[in-house]
């Protein structure tokens, strides 16, 4: 992890909090696979369009490993709410499908500051009402569905979990690396991790301020550790890393599901950054996790 880190710091780019967000998004899909091995081959893979609430359509991306009737993780990529996209984390999403056995459906969601909170949350549970009513016609199995994501996407996962229990939607997991849940950079691990280890206190300033109005930002949509009753929503598996800013806030999320009886597993990755999910060919700890993550799977959604 250190000698990733060194390797930024010598290419002297410059940050991404400094650029406008679509210059950020350039940048990010620039640089998104440079540190991942070569995407895995499946037996599928199929572009899709999403219907939303408003008449708009979202790109997605269906991987599977066979042409069998698989379960599903319904996945929304990371980036801040900000940057990020369907291509950016095509390798991940293979890697999970192919270690796993299950399908993978990633939902490119629209992003701020275009489209301000709530629409990235909006869209995310537009697209899990649709899996849920249309994976058959995909030809994947309904009734064992998951939804995941990374940092920005594991907050998603983890709102849409809340609303599928409203909702009578069963899901077999909630797939969470990294997530976002507070409202504040309160936590101590916000000031302990706060520079030089990729996502930095001015990056999440940055990102939030494009995202959404200061005002909002107590709403549990935003800040999954506000939600008033985690009571009955899905298992979850989270995989965070040990030197991220946003570690402590979700082992206070992870906590307060413990709390209301909720299955948690969680695995804490030693000595690596946000992000470290997408180093798999430089970082041995990402491996670990895709393994991990992909074994969660196959057992909350093959058993």
């Amino acid at each position: 992890m250190r000698s990733v880190l060194q390797g930024m710091a010598r290419s002297r780019h410059v940050p991404m909090y400094r650029l406008s967000p679509q210059e950020a998004r350039a940048a990010y899909e620039k640089g998104a696979h440079v540190l991942e091995p070569s995407p895995p081959e499946l037996a599928r893979v199929q572009d899709l369009r999403i219907p939303t609430r408003d008449g708009d359509a979202l790109p997605a991306r269906l991987y599977a490993p066979s042409t069998q009737a698989l379960p599903v993780l319904l996945y929304f990529h990371g980036g801040g709410f900000t940057i990020g996209s369907v291509a950016s984390h095509d390798t991940l999403c293979r890697i999970l499908a192919g270690r796993s056995g299950c399908a993978v459906v990633s939902v490119g969601y629209r992003l701020a500051p275009e489209h301000r909170f709530p629409i990235a949350v909006d869209d995310a549970w537009d697209a899990t009402r649709w899996l849920a009513a249309g994976a058959a016609s995909l030809g994947l199995d309904a009734l064992r569905l998951a939804v995941g994501g990374d940092s920005a996407g594991g907050t998603l996962a983890t709102v849409c979990a809340t609303l599928a229990r409203d909702a009578g939607l069963p899901l077999r997991l909630q797939l969470l690396f990294y997530p976002g849940c507070a409202a504040r950079q309160e936590a101590r691990s916000h000031q302990r991790y706060h520079q030089g280890l990729i996502l930095e206190q001015a990056h999440i300033e940055y990102f939030f301020g494009q995202y959404i109005a200061d005002a909002q930002r107590e709403d549990w949509r935003f800040a999954p550790l506000n939600t008033p009753d985690v009571d009955g929503v899905a298992p979850a598996w989270f995989g965070l890393a040990e030197c991220d800013p946003l570690v402590d806030d979700a082992i206070a999320y992870a906590d307060k599901l413990r709390a209301a009886g909720v299955a948690v597993d969680l695995e804490i990755y030693r000595g690596v950054t946000h992000e470290f999910i997408k180093m798999g060919r430089a970082l041995p700890e990402a491996r670990q996790a895709q393994a991990d993550a992909a074994a969660a799977l196959q057992r909350a959604l093959q058993e």
